[in-house]
């Protein structure tokens, strides 16, 4: 029977909730500070959300995996979820309102988030089936090690590569030359080829708090809390030379948000395992239903924003209709705009819970 750790259900709910408010605010023109991605260098709360939900496949993997054979009919299992993954990720990226339903094919943007989310992880799952902690450990370092290297010191056209927003970096210059036109911007694209490695490293890291937690060790929270703070020491430490960027996904960047991530983790484990504390209930429903509820989320809001409703959106509209009001602030209109948004999709994922409906991907 399968070990169940309550905080690792509560952490994946509680992710994809964040996910969704920071992905669905009334308008992109007003949004407090800490719910917009750093313009560059740095990190806020916002960037902390996806490496968090890469950290938490890593330690489902621990969970899910544990103790299976590496045969043909696991990897066909992994295989086949990876490529769904990546299929809803795409579908995401052409879907258009307008017949054939499917933009025109130079428009369609090929990275994504449900892409790296499953190529992270199929190579986490396969390292995990065939390596020891060790190797793991050793094939991390030498990703995070060898992205600085050669992001911050291969010449680039003849020209000392840098890390700033374009043109003389690495990962936007290998995007553009490949994807083209498939990217999210021309200057860059936060879920590019070259950064999905760094990104690789964000689930590995995920893989060694699933094995505390799963380990026999009297204190697992002590464990979590030391190693989130050495990462978040080794993280900041590498920021001196390799800022942390969430758009490069920069090895400092990795390991700070993996810091977090156990810190954040160790205290929900210590709260509802440790304590039995009831404690974040309805997000375990959501994190039962995670990849449906995000996918539904940014199926149905590329939707809204597609049907047009006078001069502006359906979501536009609503948004507009609902929630602007003279005695409230802007930011404030577009916050609850997004916290409506998510409650939506708290009471679909505990009602599909309720029900007993689990979509697997």
């Amino acid at each position: 029977m399968k070990q169940r750790i309550i905080s690792v259900d509560i952490f994946r709910g509680l992710t994809i909730a964040l996910m969704i408010l920071v992905n669905t605010p009334g308008t992109w023109s007003h949004v407090y500070a800490p719910f917009l991605h750093a313009k560059w260098h740095g990190y806020t709360p916002t960037d902390l959300v996806f490496p968090f939900f890469l950290f938490i496949v890593g330690t489902s993997i621990v969970f899910a995996y544990k103790g299976r054979t590496p045969n043909a009919g696991t990897y066909k299992k992994i295989s086949i979820r990876t490529l769904k993954l990546i299929g809803l990720g795409l579908f995401l990226g052409a879907f258009t309102l307008s017949f054939p339903f499917i933009k025109d094919f130079e428009f369609i943007r090929f990275p994504g988030v449900l892409q790296r989310i499953g190529i992270s992880f199929f190579f986490a799952a396969i390292l995990f089936l065939n390596c020891n902690w060790k190797t793991i450990l050793g094939i991390c370092v030498a990703i995070l090690v060898g992205y600085w290297l050669f992001m911050g010191y291969v010449p680039l056209n003849g020209m000392a590569p840098t890390f700033d927003r374009a043109p003389h970096n690495w990962a936007n210059y290998i995007d553009l030359n490949v994807l083209g036109t498939h990217m999210w911007q021309p200057d860059y694209d936060p879920e590019g080829l070259l950064s999905s490695l760094p990104a690789i490293c964000s689930s590995l890291l995920g893989i060694f708090t699933g094995l505390i937690l799963l380990s026999k060790r009297e204190n697992k929270v002590k464990d979590m809390l030391l190693l989130g703070v050495g990462l978040l020491v080794l993280g900041y430490l590498w920021n001196m030379v390799f800022p942390i960027n969430k758009a490069l996904w920069t090895s400092s960047f990795v390991l700070v948000t993996a810091g977090w991530a156990n810190l954040f983790l160790a205290l929900i484990y210590y709260l509802t395992d440790v304590k039995d504390i009831v404690f974040g209930t309805i997000f375990k429903k959501v994190g039962a239903n995670a990849i449906t509820v995000y996918f539904l989320s940014s199926f149905i809001s590329k939707i809204m924003g597609l049907i047009k409703v006078g001069d502006t959106s359906l979501h536009g509209w609503l948004f507009n209709t609902i929630y602007v009001h003279d005695f409230m602030a802007v930011k404030l209109s577009s916050l609850l705009y997004g916290l409506t948004v998510v409650a939506f999709y708290m009471f679909l994922a505990a009602w599909m819970y309720k029900k007993k409906i689990f979509i697997k991907v």
